[in-house]
């Protein structure tokens, strides 16, 4: 085996509580570590401290024998080691090159040079596959995927000793993950070593070479890979077995519940129509930039619509919906995929930020009847098994999984006829997983419409009732349950950039 490039040794971290305690890790040069466990479990904790982000209460590092103790990001950056953070830390009004080359850019006499920045910036994202992103386009104008990409592939600008990667692939569809894996691969032959935090485990197994189990802080086991099963991995992470029910029968559909009719804007999301029935989940698959969530975006009047119409329950008459203020006041849901600037309210506590859409249920005549909040909050927190301190604790606080546990919260509480969820388990531990998809059941049971986004196949087939399908900003098919397949569904997320590639084809032939 390769020798141990980081070594640590009784790594403890306390806030208001212990959040980790005594870990003991060793990662070896080329190697890949995939670390696991629960929301909560301290994973990111840990690699934050790897990383430099936060400073350990016990404990110490080595780093290729000897000590290491960064103090700031930049303070182990220079020493080789990086982090791609689950939450993205990209500058939006900057472009693309620059968020690249962020204290790095090219210039002369005080002057960036621009056309150097921007060649340099396509080098670095041909190395991840992203030869077709504009590096003079501003972030913020690329959809989660594509900024997911855009971070990784800015932490393999320099030297690269040691990578954690958390999360990586939460947005990303299957032509990003090969497109991830295979550098990974390249990584491992260079030396590198890679701390893999996810919790697809399907994908640790194609991925890592070991296993290590965090459980409520503690270091629970480390194994190699081949070692063990996914069932195997998920006892050690939650301490009981966990079913995800991947077949069940198709639920019975009720009324219409909701109608989009021609649904435009541009060459983002281009004359979609369909219905959505009480009593289902309709799940919706495509391609990073293929329009999900742009059309969820309309559908909710977070984006101005050019064309189309949305009606509610069986009524052919169409509602106006200019904002999600209108959309929730009509009854429509909706948990956005990036809680930390569309969701939350960072800095309030779990009790505000799950009451927030519907206060008029928790008040009498404009007044806060504060021992009801307390006590619905206390039923969603436990609901949901929301770790945290308390129902005042701030959820920029709590762990990415356990914020979208807060989010889901709310929506629970508003009580929508129809919710739609885009990415609604992106960051969320398996256990908490099976929560929220029974949550999805019981809502489905009652009579809800749930139109969910997902770039997990294996999950839109496990929990859908019929699967549409986006390429290239339309809805190219809709299967039943029983009619798709993993091929199918990829076939169909392909087939609108393959005509529009044969068209082209044809027209320079021509």
């Amino acid at each position: 085996m390769s020798p141990v490039l980081l070594q640590g040794r009784g790594i403890g971290k306390t806030y208001a509580t212990p959040v980790l305690s005594g870990v003991d890790l060793a990662l070896h040069a080329g190697e890949v570590l995939a670390l696991t466990g629960e929301n909560g479990a301290g994973k990111s904790t840990l690699s934050k401290i790897v990383a430099g982000l936060v400073q350990p209460t016990h404990g110490t590092l080595t780093l290729a024998g000897e000590p290491f103790a960064p103090v700031s990001r930049k303070d182990a950056e220079r020493c080789g080691v990086r982090m791609v953070m689950q939450e993205l830390s990209l500058v939006p009004t900057l472009s693309v090159a620059e968020n690249l080359l962020l204290g790095r850019l090219p210039h002369r006499l005080g002057f960036i040079r621009g056309e150097a920045l921007n060649e340099a910036a396509a080098r670095q994202m041909a190395l991840i596959g992203l030869d077709d992103v504009d590096p003079r386009l501003p972030v913020g104008a690329l959809g989660v995927g594509y900024q997911q990409m855009v971070e990784i592939a800015r932490s393999l600008v320099g030297e690269c000793r040691l990578l954690i990667l958390d999360e990586p692939t939460a947005t990303l569809t299957s032509r990003e993950i090969a497109h991830l894996f295979r550098q990974i691969e390249l990584l491992k032959a260079r030396g590198v070593a890679i701390v893999y935090i996810s919790h697809r485990l399907d994908e640790l197994q194609q991925v890592a070479d070991r296993v290590m189990v965090l459980r409520d802080g503690r270091h629970i086991d480390t194994r190699p890979m081949r070692e063990l099963t996914q069932a195997d991995i998920v006892r050690r992470m939650v301490g009981r077995d966990v079913h995800e029910g991947l077949d069940r029968d198709v639920r019975p559909r009720g009324r219409r519940a909701l109608a989009v009719r021609g649904i435009a804007r541009g060459s983002t999301v281009r004359d979609v129509s369909f219905d959505l029935h009480a009593g289902e989940v309709l799940g919706l698959a495509g391609l990073v930039g293929s329009g999900r969530t742009e059309l969820l975006r309309l559908i909710v009047g977070a984006d101005r619509k050019e064309s189309g119409d949305v009606m509610l329950g069986e009524s052919d008459a169409p509602v106006a919906i200019a904002s999600p203020v209108q959309a929730v006041r009509a009854g429509i849901g909706f948990v956005t995929e990036d809680r930390k600037s569309q969701g939350l309210l960072l800095p309030q506590p779990i009790r505000v930020n799950a009451t927030l859409a519907n206060l008029g249920a928790v008040s009498r005549g404009g007044w806060l009847r504060r021992a009801e909040e307390q006590a619905e909050v206390e039923r969603l927190r436990e609901l949901l098994r929301v770790r945290s301190d308390s129902i005042e604790q701030p959820v920029n606080e709590l762990s990415g999984g356990n914020q979208q546990k807060v989010i889901f919260a709310r929506w629970l509480h508003r009580d929508c006829d129809v919710l739609l969820l885009d990415e609604p388990t992106r960051g969320v531990d398996i256990g908490a997983r099976a929560d929220i998809y029974a949550q999805m059941d019981k809502l489905a049971a009652a009579g809800k419409a749930l139109l969910m986004v997902s770039s997990d196949l294996r999950e839109l087939m496990s929990q859908c009732d019929r699967i549409g399908v986006m390429s290239a900003g339309r809805l190219v098919r809709i299967f039943e349950r029983g009619e798709w397949s993993e091929q199918s569904l990829l076939e169909a997320a392909f087939s609108a950039y393959a005509a529009a590639e044969r068209h082209v084809t044809l027209a320079t032939a021509a």
